[in-house]
């Protein structure tokens, strides 16, 4: 068997949390193509199931839609009781969802700061340990979190101290629970993307004035395609990377680099 027919992910099956748009929604498709099924969760559950109604129609693979908040423990556990009696097991899990709010330092509520970091750090432990005790009991399985190279700069000229604080907590988590898990068959990784250029993002009133300024300072003179993340979450997700845990991959067209 060559290595592309040993990337497919064919009898696999996975989830991904903030699935119904943006980057959740290109590896959701990522996935199916190669040959996953897939749970799209998500709490806008009209937009979840357009998405899994399309994959399902353009790739064949069993698609479900589950409205979950993900910063409610009991909305994960039920999340997950649908994801085991639909599919049976799970060997792929993509902690995706999360929010942005720039906002000064000195003006931010608690209120809003505690919104980011219970979905963007919170939301990902909450989805990720869920996965994490299912793939146990099997003895196998992928973890896959959403960082961000926010993690690993300040980002200038938008203020978005939580965003920043939030996406440095989802690596340390992630290498912690690689290490925790490492013996037990389950491998947990993180990426990091650089400027992406969403529906959302190119679309928001207050971030589409600086898209000029943050290509402006990109190496390669532009944002990043969600679709530019869909390769290294196949990977990750499959057993080519069976040597691969505790790792984070930054996909920012170098942006970091200086």
């Amino acid at each position: 068997m060559g290595i592309i027919e040993k990337m497919r992910l064919d009898g696999k099956a996975a989830f991904v949390t903030g699935g119904a748009r943006g980057i959740g929604k290109q590896i959701a498709v990522a996935l199916a193509e190669a040959g996953s099924d897939v749970a799209i969760v998500d709490v806008d559950i009209e937009e979840a199931q357009k998405t899994a109604s399309d994959i399902a129609q353009r790739n064949g693979r069993k698609t479900i839609a589950i409205k979950t908040d993900v910063t409610k423990p009991e909305e994960v556990a039920a999340m997950m009781k649908e994801i085991q009696d639909t599919f049976g097991k799970l060997d792929a899990a993509f902690c995706n969802a999360g929010i942005c709010m720039n906002v000064p330092c000195e003006e931010m509520t608690y209120e809003q700061w505690k919104k980011v970091i219970d979905i963007n750090l919170s939301g990902v432990f909450l989805t990720a340990q869920a996965a994490a005790k299912q793939m146990v009991k099997q003895g196998y399985g992928s973890i896959i979190n959403t960082a961000s190279m926010s993690a690993h700069i300040v980002n200038v000229p938008q203020p978005q101290c939580s965003y920043n604080a939030s996406k440095a907590g989802v690596i340390q988590l992630t290498k912690s629970m690689a290490i925790e898990l490492a013996k037990r068959g389950v491998r947990v990784n993180c990426i990091s993307p650089g400027y992406i250029g969403t529906e959302l993002t190119l679309n928001s009133p207050s971030l589409k004035p600086l898209i000029e300024q943050w290509n402006a300072m990109a190496p390669m003179g532009r944002m990043g395609k969600p679709e530019e993340l869909q390769s290294i979450a196949v990977y990750l997700a499959g057993d080519t990377s069976s040597f691969t845990t505790g790792s984070d991959f930054i996909i920012d067209g170098a942006f970091t680099c200086f």
